[in-house]
């Protein structure tokens, strides 16, 4: 796999050099954030190379914990992070991530740091603009992940959350509230 190319990253070379910074264009400055634009040129140099260092795992790892500490404030340092751990199958990690990830998204979008009080009204989440879809698809990831830990409870009722706020599935959730619900079937055999 070419440095371009790989899982940590990837989303940044479709996304072309940062042109914004997080905040200086208001809400459309955040929104570009999410896309991984105005990340400082040291942090997305970290991130490159945690790419093109991906079959080194530990010097992979110093890269993207790097680019981290010098922009912990970009949502494309957390995603990145994230994407390590999940790539590397160290799913405890992506989750811990995936959770700090949420109370990001959740103080970029206005809403409640904890995810369970959080109403469909307290954002436009049909919108799906950047900022409510980040929201969205992190509050997916943190679902899925804590299923596959083992985590039924956690992942259920974040799942019966991501229902309740994208209640027109743009984000693909009921996939995931499928294969519970298959589980639940199993179980019941």
């Amino acid at each position: 796999m070419s440095p371009a190319t790989t899982p940590v990253s990837r989303s940044f070379a479709a996304a072309g050099p940062p042109t914004a910074d997080v905040d200086s264009d208001g809400l459309e400055g955040l929104e570009n954030a999410c896309l991984g634009f105005g990340l400082p040129a040291a942090a997305e140099q970290e991130i490159q190379l945690a790419g093109a260092a991906y079959h080194a795992e530990a010097e992979a790892e110093r890269h993207v914990l790097r680019a981290f500490e010098l922009a912990p404030e970009h949502p494309a340092t957390h995603i990145a992070l994230y994407r390590f751990y999940f790539y590397r199958n160290r799913l405890a990690e992506a989750l811990a991530v995936g959770l700090r990830c949420l109370a990001h998204a959740a103080a970029l979008n206005g809403l409640a740091h904890d995810w369970r009080v959080v109403a469909p009204g307290s954002t436009d989440f049909g919108d799906y603009s950047a900022l409510p879809r980040f929201y969205l698809f992190t509050l997916k990831g943190c679902a899925y992940l804590s299923l596959r830990l083992g985590k039924l409870e956690q992942g259920g009722a974040m799942l019966e959350k991501l229902t309740e706020l994208d209640a027109g599935d743009k984000v693909g959730g009921s996939v995931l509230r499928g294969v519970l619900d298959r589980l639940g079937q199993i179980d019941d055999d």
